[in-house]
């Protein structure tokens, strides 16, 4: 009776199990099919158990082809794809990936009699690619920004998928769904070993003309730029999306046209070209290339490059999105906060802002330090809840507002009720703290209302620093709550520090706790600079950000220091004119003695003419007395006040007009003039530099 045959699972089953019965076949049996080499396996010589020469040219091929790249570059080592530099997450499973496409065992796939053990060569190998996919996709996916993607795709496929590899990115690249206006130009955008390959290869080239690419240190073979012609070999190849080997005639047409007509790549399968396509256009095309020491690339080599090429497409398209946003964050963010500090008389500003991570670039603090009528100056800190898009959209308003409520020169905490109207019309959670305080170097006073911002920290000229008492208030947005102003003196020499909660508050300290490590620190510096000098404004702000640990960055910062100089009292000359037709002569030679006293006679006859010319028009209009007043600092301001709210416009004057040219003299002599609306009626100024 016959035996049945088994199936072939069962026969395979056996054969694995029984792999001595495998060399012996049996009579009728068909001869096995030839199996493909394997391209993860070294190349053991026959005569390896030889001695002399033979024996060494054995150990050399079996030589891994990293290590013979290495040799052949000069001793420069190329890092393996896969094996990501010391720390990478994929360095042990990466290392156990072969080199693809090394020499195939003899006897494996050859042209002789094949054996069973094919079909494990076979499943080895395309076990290989796949882990060399998995551990080169995981390297090119680490990369955030555009380098280090295309980095990642360069030590993935060298040497281990190819010998030499050439990156070819769309210039300018397209940001999401927009239209390039542009022409499609690729640029080279990196290489990664590329060098002449072996003599006789070159040479056969050289003849011709060409210069044949091939692994090596020559890191610029190819032409920098390259436009795709519509209805061209390359746009053609690059639309067709799959990667494709250069023996066809379309792909050695499209290599011509994307490495310049003097270049060439080794024929047969030893090169692949692969588009690169992002998520709605191609962005680039990669050119693998092989030498001509290993076999050249198989079918299945072309679905490795394809996924290496969607993934690093990908990946790309990402980078330059994240790019696009972190460059808008940072517009948004600088142009939400001031370019710089004004420096107003008698006080001098210093400040700082850093983001809560560099990941979230915008944020809701802000800082503001705005000039006031009689010199003053006011000083804004905000924190509005979040540091988002929208929360910086928010402190951009609410700073806005502030801005135009303090050149109506209102109280502080008539400001802040202000705000807190402007916050609930945005909406109803719209929360924001703010201190805002307003300086006088003339009365050496400071006046800070605050709404639930943390308080500020003055730092006196003998080194004691001492936490100001400043009623809380509600946060803004709130509504219906009402706001106290305080006023307090602000010595010469002495610092005020304005910051947001970010400085002081973390998840390892509450604020109180902050705010005393704050006003420690701020003493402590100051001793370093002895009890008669205050410490250098900007090195006192880097100082008090070194405060900060490495788990003391939950949020935003926003910092402004303010150093009060003042104004000496003998320095400034202040009077009342009634508003009367003598009002003018009065001040032309209250103004005379002033610069007198001052040393200053050689702006007499300019001083005399601006301020008969200003009081003038404003004793026109006033009803209650005019107010004077002359400062002496680095330049020579005039104010004079009067209760009308109506603002001088300067206008050219006919030449029958009898008046009109005021304000034309004042434009023309002054270095700086203007007029600021006051709760009260208004001041018109003027500044002349002192020639001392």
């Amino acid at each position: 009776m016959t035996e049945p045959q088994p199936t072939s699972h069962e026969s395979r089953r056996k054969d694995i199990a029984r792999p001595t019965e495998q060399t012996r076949p049996r009579p009728g049996d068909a001869p096995p099919a030839a199996a493909a080499p394997d391209p993860g396996a070294e190349l053991p010589d026959a005569r390896a158990g030889g001695s002399g020469q033979d024996g060494a040219r054995g150990a050399a091929k079996r030589t891994p082809l990293g290590a013979r790249a290495a040799d052949r570059s000069g001793g420069v080592t190329a890092s393996v794809p896969g094996q990501p530099e010391r720390g990478g997450r994929d360095t042990a499973a990466a290392s156990a990936v072969p080199a693809l496409g090394a020499p195939a065992v003899p006897g494996e796939g050859g042209s002789g009699s094949a054996g069973p053990g094919d079909a494990a060569a076979v499943a080895r190998r395309e076990g290989d690619r796949l882990r060399f996919v998995g551990a080169a996709t995981r390297r090119i996916a680490r990369g955030i920004d555009l380098d280090e993607i295309v980095l990642g795709l360069c030590r993935a496929t060298v040497p281990t998928f190819s010998d030499a590899i050439l990156v070819h990115l769309r210039d300018p690249l397209p940001v999401g769904d927009e239209r390039p206006v542009t022409p499609f130009v690729l640029r080279l955008r990196r290489t990664d070993r590329l060098r002449l390959v072996d003599e006789a290869l070159s040479e056969s080239a050289e003849a011709e003309g060409l210069t044949v690419l091939g692994p090596g240190p020559d890191l610029t073979p190819a032409s920098e730029l390259c436009e795709v012609r519509t209805g061209g070999e390359l746009n053609e190849v690059l639309r067709g999306v799959r990667p494709v080997f250069a023996e066809s005639p379309a792909a050695r047409a499209a290599l011509a046209e994307l490495l310049g007509p003097d270049r060439t790549v080794p024929g047969g399968r030893r090169a692949i070209l692969a588009p690169l396509r992002g998520r709605r256009r191609v962005i680039g095309a990669a050119v693998f290339v092989r030498g001509p020491e290993r076999p050249a690339f198989e079918a299945n080599d072309l679905l490795v490059a394809a996924q290496l090429a969607t993934h690093t497409a990908l990946g790309i398209d990402k980078a330059v999105l994240y790019g696009r946003e972190a460059y808008i964050a940072d517009e948004l963010q600088r142009t939400m906060l001031p370019d710089s500090l004004p420096q107003p008389t008698g006080v001098r500003l210093a400040s700082r802002y850093l983001p809560a991570a560099e990941t979230a670039r915008v944020g809701g603090d802000w800082y503001d330090a705005i000039p006031l009528p009689g010199s003053r100056v006011a000083l804004v800190v905000g924190d509005v809840m979040g540091h988002s898009m929208t929360s910086a959209a928010i402190m951009g308003q609410l700073r806005t507002t502030a801005q135009t409520l303090a050149g109506l020169d209102l109280p502080p905490a008539e400001v802040l009720h202000h705000l807190d109207e402007q916050a609930q019309r945005l909406g109803t959670d719209r929360m924001a703290t703010c201190l805002y305080a307003v300086y006088d170097p003339v009365a050496h006073r400071i006046t800070i209302a605050n709404a639930g911002h943390p308080p500020p920290v003055l730092l006196h000229l003998g080194g004691r620093a001492e936490v100001l008492r400043v009623p809380p208030g509600a946060p803004i947005g709130v509504g219906g709550v009402d706001f106290e102003a305080v006023e307090l003196d602000a010595p010469s020499g002495a610092t005020l520090l304005l910051y947001t909660d970010g400085l002081v508050e973390s998840r390892l300290r509450d604020v109180w706790t902050g705010i005393e490590q704050l006003r420690e620190r701020l003493a402590a510096t100051a001793q370093l600079t002895g009890p008669d000098h205050s410490p250098p404004l900007e090195a006192l702000c880097d100082d008090v950000l070194d405060m900060l640990g490495p788990g003391d960055r939950d949020d935003d910062i926003a910092l402004l220091a303010a150093r009060f100089d003042g104004i000496a009292p003998s320095d400034v000359a202040y009077w009342f004119l009634d508003p009367e037709e003598t009002a003018p002569g009065r001040a032309r030679r209250l103004a005379r003695r002033a610069l007198e006293r001052w040393g200053l006679e050689e702006l007499t006859d300019s001083v005399e003419l601006l301020v008969s010319e200003v009081v003038t028009n404003a004793v026109r209009y006033a009803e209650r007395p005019v107010t004077l007043r002359l400062l002496k600092t680095d330049v020579l301001r005039c104010e004079v006040g009067d209760d009308s709210p109506q603002l001088p416009r300067q206008r050219r004057a006919r030449e029958t007009d009898e008046g009109g040219r005021g304000l034309f003299l004042v434009n023309r002599l002054a270095r700086r003039w203007g007029a600021t609306r006051l709760s009260g009626g208004k001041v018109v100024w003027f500044e002349l530099p002192t020639r001392s």
